[in-house]
């Protein structure tokens, strides 16, 4: 699959390195000082065979262990275009980088790269990714396939805030949808951001899902100053998709929120 047409609307294409096909595209993002790249992890065999040769060698071997061979190729397809994304930014070729990761498995920079200011983040849903980067703002991202015959309204009644649950319950039938997977991966992209895992109960904040209305995050009932600390900004990564962008605002970086746990570098 190719990477999905935005009707003129990129801001950039990414130089592809040898044998790497339809590179990373940019998207347009209202947020300052964010990047967001969309790309395609349905590489042609050449390309992953260019792709594997700047992964380390965790990289390859979490690759490895996957079942399906798909999943193996999105895994190196992934990891690789993470790496030829963010070395432009540090001016580095993109097999010298090193991760880390948090507590949740938040990837980060790592080494001689941790104080550069650059973050990062990833999201992929079948076969289509996002990469979030930014200079000096913690950032998260995320991207889902609008599945047409998803029960959507189960998982709602399990994740969603009582303040989400009446306003997607108050949408005309043929918005819910939309409406739902609006408020998924805004949640997602905050939570991601925040580094949070599944121990962080999804109903004790909401964000806005109506569509056409602003992303926003509406409350925060741990900690209300949530609010004011984070923009929530929806994104347009092709037809058949939603996704949503989170970043931290830069005074409330300044301020020096507890964001990133003590990671494992890897």
């Amino acid at each position: 699959m190719d990477p999905f047409p935005l009707d003129g609307k990129d801001q950039g294409k990414m130089s592809s390195s040898p044998g790497i096909d339809n590179g990373p595209a940019k998207i347009p993002v209202k947020s300052s000082g964010v990047d967001v790249w969309r790309v395609s992890l349905d590489a042609e065999e050449n390309s992953l065979d260019s792709l594997q040769e700047i992964l380390s060698e965790d990289e390859l071997i979490k690759a490895a262990r996957l079942r399906s061979l798909k999943a193996r190729n999105h895994c190196i397809a992934s990891r690789g275009f993470l790496r030829l994304i963010v070395a432009p930014y540090l001016d580095v070729k993109p097999g010298e980088l090193r991760f880390q990761y948090g507590p949740h498995g938040k990837p980060a920079l790592a080494e001689k790269f941790s104080n550069s200011g650059i973050c990062f983040n990833v999201s992929h849903s079948h076969g289509l990714a996002l990469y979030a980067v930014a200079s000096g703002s913690t950032v998260g991202v995320d991207i889902e396939k609008i599945l047409p015959d998803l029960a959507f309204a189960q998982m709602a009644a399990r994740y969603f805030s009582p303040k989400e649950m009446e306003t997607l319950q108050k949408l005309p039938l043929d918005q819910q949808r939309e409406g739902f997977f609006n408020c998924w991966t805004r949640k997602e992209a905050y939570l991601k951001a925040r580094g949070y895992g599944l121990d962080f109960p999804p109903d004790r904040f909401s964000v806005s899902l109506v569509p056409n209305e602003p992303a926003v995050l509406l409350d925060h009932t741990s900690d209300p100053r949530e609010v004011s600390m984070w923009s929530i900004e929806a994104l347009d990564p092709g037809p058949g998709y939603s996704a949503a962008l989170a970043v931290l605002n830069r005074q409330a970086e300044k301020s020096g929120p507890d964001i990133a746990q003590t990671p494992v570098v890897q």
